[in-house]
């Protein structure tokens, strides 16, 4: 539908928690479900994006890491609605960067393997189980529906990078 601006870090809204799309929001559901992947297309190199990131403070996100040579697991494009995480395993500390903190990447510990529940934009179930880059990708955005930054999950200041160059 829309490429959208990307919120930046410090705007209030990347703080606060998304509320949970209803089955009776379908049309605010297909909106933010397309601007979402429009937005993510629309940067080249990007693996995932957030509702709140667009200025749509609802639980969705957008998750595709297909192309990445770092993905072991790929699902293809998910485009996820009210995810919840029901298991979590092992733990792994990697470089993590995001749209709404452009400048600076940082060391971030998540877990390795993961599975969550969801519905797809049109109200089906979902359930994923995933490992590696995809798990860490989606538990990323997913920090951003509660209002969590990867700035919030870094242990110290010496896990805080400047970004050598950004797309």
């Amino acid at each position: 539908m829309t490429v959208r601006d990307v919120l930046r870090f410090p705007h209030p809204m990347l703080k606060q928690v998304a509320r949970a799309l209803g089955e009776d929001e379908a049309k605010l559901t297909a909106t933010v479900a397309a601007d979402l992947v429009d937005t993510m297309r629309s940067h080249p190199g990007c693996v995932g994006i957030a509702a709140p990131q667009i200025e749509h403070l609802v639980r969705m996100v957008v998750v595709d890491v297909s192309e990445h040579p770092k993905a072991t697991a790929k699902h293809g494009e998910l485009v996820l609605v009210n995810p919840q995480v029901v298991r979590s395993h092992g733990a792994e500390v990697a470089r993590e960067g995001c749209l709404s903190i452009p400048h600076l990447t940082a060391n971030v510990r998540r877990a390795t393997e993961i599975a969550l529940e969801a519905t797809d934009p049109l109200g089906e179930p979902v359930a994923i189980e995933t490992e590696g880059f995809e798990a860490r990708c989606l538990l990323h955005e997913i920090d951003h529906l509660d209002g969590i930054l990867f700035l919030d999950r870094i242990a110290s200041k010496q896990d805080l990078f400047r970004r050598r160059s950004y797309r």
